[in-house]
């Protein structure tokens, strides 16, 4: 498991070292023995609160642009697809649309239930799949040049993947969370 911040693993070896002492056992036995879960866990805790308003954030707006996408698919081709605005029409705006929901209700779920380690997948996928389809567009097809239509996608994906690597280090499992609630009942 990595660390959430040098404070925290400061504070982590510290604990160790005072219980290592206390009890006469080697300071790397009372290391591994110490309580990293519950220090991580608080800050950890916070990451994934930030990262599961992130993510209703993100649902939020692929909602407006699930909407855009139905109401006028003039809106694909004047901001995203501008390198072939001809190749733009209304099944190919609402196929967006309706990838575009789907996107948003998985993150939305995820957000929900962000310990669920599948949904977690599934919606880092969804960031994966929006990056490579914006890159493969600007970079392979020249149908999307970089504008600012094209970089907030690519911003949102980049940032959002790297965020939920970060927060998958948060994820306790199941195993994991009822061994430390048995230890607090102890």
């Amino acid at each position: 498991m990595l660390l959430c911040c040098s404070g925290c693993s400061l504070q982590w070896s510290r604990r160790a070292k005072r219980s290592a002492s206390a009890t006469g056992e080697r300071w790397s036995d009372a290391l591994v023995s110490s309580e990293l879960p519950l220090l991580v866990s608080g800050n950890m805790s916070r990451f994934l609160n930030v990262l599961r308003s992130w993510l209703v954030m993100v649902s939020v707006i692929a909602v407006g642009n699930t909407v855009q996408s139905f109401r006028d698919h003039s809106f694909l081709s004047e901001k995203l697809y501008t390198g072939t605005p001809d190749f733009v029409n209304g099944l190919q705006a609402r196929t967006f649309g309706i990838w575009t929901l789907l996107s948003s209700i998985i993150r939305c779920a995820c957000a929900m239930d962000i310990q669920n380690r599948t949904l977690y997948h599934i919606t880092m996928w969804t960031f994966v799949l929006a990056l490579c389809h914006f890159l493969s567009e600007a970079f392979i097809y020249k149908t999307a040049p970089l504008t600012i239509g094209v970089m907030a996608p690519l911003f949102v994906a980049g940032f959002s993947i790297v965020g939920m690597l970060i927060g998958f280090q948060c994820i306790t499992d199941p195993e994991e969370v009822s061994g430390a609630r048995q230890k607090k009942r102890n």
